[in-house]
């Protein structure tokens, strides 16, 4: 495919770049700078209008000499780009952006709506930049494409940071190419025209719509406006508030989960599953489920007995009928005492002794948690000899495809990888293993299969948060903290499976042990906020074979947790008020004005009556900062209720208010559920919740009866804001508790 640009030749940008699979592109124009990153803007050869952005490292002046990238600062490494810039491998974020000739204008969109309103904020970028009605934006989900290397993961709150100069660029290109294109048809100066409501309009009252346009305007190859996009200070749709482009849809059933697609011949799919995690089949006898009615196979699987029925009801009475024997699965024989034990004792000691200076200890405990999102996960997969499509919602579709091509012994060629939207996620569709194990059942069955997990099963043998034990020392003298050394010890994470397979899918080689790259990770992306004295903070992990994955980010939300319970109970041991304590060592003004705004608008400091209390914590993350203020009643303490919750956060430029509150009210409904309610338990290596009856997550009758979130005013690009939340609510929910009831909690959930 070829693709054009306009304007003098670039720089060459070495193995940093790379293009467009197939032709090399012809560059022709210098990239407009665009803050940290540069962009490339293409015309992309079609019957109408289709332009790409891509995006790549900062290229050298002209005139300089090429040299190898330095290393990215410290506030960059958290970013996954970076990460994979940092181990010399190239990053592709290539856009496609299409204006038809029906005049909709389509967003091809590299990375998975999983609720949070992805879809909705880029439909409002690429409108804004192009001066197109928003209704005009279509934003559908692209399918798995392997040249975008790390430029296709929906994770590390990275989305809108990463896609907001890119689709900007690429809808400003698509603009200056309209405008041309009505220029030439008018034979009027391509300055003189404007562009509003999917239209560009002459001075003299001429218009002609983006659709009639489309054609001509692909055959534009170099713009007679500036391809560079609008100053923030011209948006008109970024920063208001905006309702959801898919709301009717989705309350009307229009909305297609995998669960709702029409494939041809694919048949409902459930697998009977051991009774213990990760058990293993002895032997089974499916004769007499093969002889219920609407049973179409029985069949085995690495993960248990497959039935594949005319409906899902049959299927899942079938389930009953089976005869199997099971082999314990490898945590049989133990439970959360033993887990417990297991991660106390392999807890790093601490470094400082408390000598000459007075000091404070304290340890935490998290059990597992599970993600649980209201959609169960569903994958349909029609696998035949020599190629397979799979539909399922993937965060990391490269990876996906990569590791059920080699399941499946095909070339990734072979394997179509279609990203369809979920019914949430919270980190769970990192992994791929509704997909892997549709997969399989197709291949043995020979045909097309719609697999669903119950709730049960992705409650008992799904990812779970690690369970982790923490220890913490402060050191203080004369009313000044000296030292915090904060120890974390947590069942192992599965990168292996995640972040390390996204690596692998990259074609990285990374020549560190899977522990190493857990203390790296957790090093770049877990920050104190506060001066403390000397501080450190170590990572150590139990390799425990249970399914694990990153729950709300990987670590900040138990991490953080336990600091600002810390930092609430230092403050109280020096004689301070939280917030003011809090206030006095946060190293950022921007920061302080966070708290601030939150302890304001909560009102920090009333008067409450007795079983009651107020709690705050502050967490920053991502280039984001957020504080939580909550008020709980804990007059009865077995069963505490939030009764209001204040949020303020700053998270750069907002693309929509809306959706950035519903985020944080989801977040403060994570840190209720978490801290006072909602858990696993282990018990003899089975997880003992099974459902939403028992596994306690917060329901309405749980929620604040008054929430509030105050956004600030824009301090610069946007900043993460998926996962930023839910530490600062846990941990106020928790330090609210604490001073309602006089008790100090140090297990999570409380009432478990």
């Amino acid at each position: 495919m070829r693709m054009l640009t306009c304007g003098p030749t670039p720089p060459k940008i070495g193995p940093l770049f790379t293009p467009w699979p197939g032709k090399a592109p012809e560059i022709s124009s210098t990239p407009q700078a665009l803050g940290r990153r540069r962009f490339l803007t293409y015309l992309v050869a079609a019957p109408a209008l289709a332009v790409g952005a891509q995006l790549a490292v900062d290229p050298e002046p002209a005139e300089a000499l090429p040299r190898l990238p330095g290393l990215p600062g410290l506030p960059s490494l958290a970013d996954l780009g970076d990460v994979l810039i940092l181990a010399g491998l190239p990053t592709t974020h290539l856009l496609v952006l299409e204006v038809t000739e029906a005049g909709r204008v389509v967003l091809q969109l590299p990375r998975v709506e999983v609720g949070q309103g992805l879809t909705t904020a880029m439909a409002m970028l690429v409108a804004d930049e192009l001066d197109a009605v928003l209704t005009d934006v279509d934003v559908p989900l692209s399918p798995a494409r392997p040249e975008l290397l790390f430029g296709q993961l929906t994770g590390a709150s990275n989305s809108v940071r990463s896609l907001y100069d890119p689709v900007r660029a690429a809808a400003a290109a698509a603009r200056a190419r309209l405008v041309t294109a009505a220029a030439r048809r008018w034979n009027l100066p391509a300055d003189g025209l404007r562009t509003q409501d999917s239209r560009v309009i002459a001075p003299d009252g001429r218009s002609a719509g983006y659709g009639e346009l489309a054609v001509a305007a692909a055959a534009v190859v170099v713009p007679a406006v500036s391809t560079q996009p609008r100053p923030a200070t011209q948006q008109r749709l970024v920063g208001r508030p905006t309702g959801r482009i898919d709301a009717r849809d989705i309350v009307t059933g229009k909305a297609k989960y995998a669960g709702d697609l029409d494939v041809p011949g694919a048949v409902p799919a459930v697998v009977l599953r051991p009774p213990t995690v990760k058990g293993t089949v002895r032997s089974w006898d499916g004769a007499a489920a093969r002889a219920m009615p609407g049973v179409l196979d029985v069949l085995a699987v690495p993960t248990g007995i497959a039935i594949l029925a005319e409906t899902f009801d049959q299927a899942l009475k079938a389930k009953a009928a089976v005869q199997v024997s099971w082999n314990p699965g490898p945590l049989a024989a133990l439970s959360d005492a033993d887990v417990r034990t297991k991660l106390r004792a392999a807890t790093a000691p601490f470094l400082v002794p408390p000598l000459l200076s007075l000091s404070l200890d304290a340890e935490f405990d998290f059990a597992f948690v599970s993600h649980a999102p209201m959609e169960v996960l569903t994958a349909v997969a029609d696998v035949r000899p020599d190629r397979a499509e799979l539909w399922f919602a993937a965060q990391s579709p490269i990876a996906s495809q990569q590791g059920i091509a080699a399941i499946l012994d095909l070339p990734v060629s072979a394997v179509k990888v279609n990203v369809v939207r979920a019914g949430g996620s919270f980190g769970r569709r990192l992994f791929a293993d509704a997909a892997v194990e549709a997969a399989r059942i197709s291949q043995a069955a020979r045909r097309p299969v719609k697999l669903m997990w119950t709730r049960n099963d992705d409650i008992r043998h799904g990812r779970v948060r690690p369970a982790s034990h923490h220890r913490i020392r402060a050191t203080h003298l004369l009313g000044q903290v000296l030292t915090y050394e904060h120890r974390v010890c947590t069942v192992r994470t599965d990168f292996g499976h995640g972040l390390g397979e996204i690596l692998t899918a990259a074609g990285a080689s990374i020549p560190v042990g899977e522990e190493l790259f857990s203390q790296v990770f957790f090093d770049l992306t877990q920050e104190l906020p506060y001066e403390l004295g000397v501080t450190t903070q170590e990572l150590t992990e139990v390799p425990l074979d249970i399914p694990t994955g990153s729950w709300r980010s990987v670590y900040s939300g138990l991490v953080r947790v336990a600091d600002e319970v810390m930092v609430d109970e230092l403050a109280r041991t020096l004689g301070r008020d939280p917030v003011a304590f809090r206030r006095a060592r946060l190293r950022d003004a921007g920061a302080r004005a966070v708290l601030d705004k939150a302890a304001q608008a909560g009102s920090w400091g009333r008067p409450m009556p007795a079983g009651h209390a107020q709690g705050i914590a502050f967490h920053s993350e991502h280039r984001s900062s957020v504080a939580c203020l909550v008020e709980i009643d804990a007059t009865d303490p077995a069963e505490p209720r939030v009764t209001k919750a204040v949020v303020a956060a700053d998270v750069g430029r907002v693309i929509n208010p809306r959706g950035l509150e519903a985020q944080l009210l989801g977040a403060v409904t994570d840190g209720i559920s978490v801290t006072l309610r909602a858990g696993l338990h282990l018990d003899r290596g089975a997880i003992r919740e099974g459902s939403y009856a028992d596994f306690h997550y917060a329901r309405q009758r749980h929620s604040p009866l008054a929430f509030e979130a105050h956004l600030m005013p824009p301090s610069g690009p946007p900043g993460g804001a998926g996962e930023l939340g839910v530490p600062a609510a846990a941990a106020a929910v928790a330090n609210a508790y604490a001073r309602a009831t006089g008790t100090s909690p140090r297990s999570f959930p409380i009432n478990f």
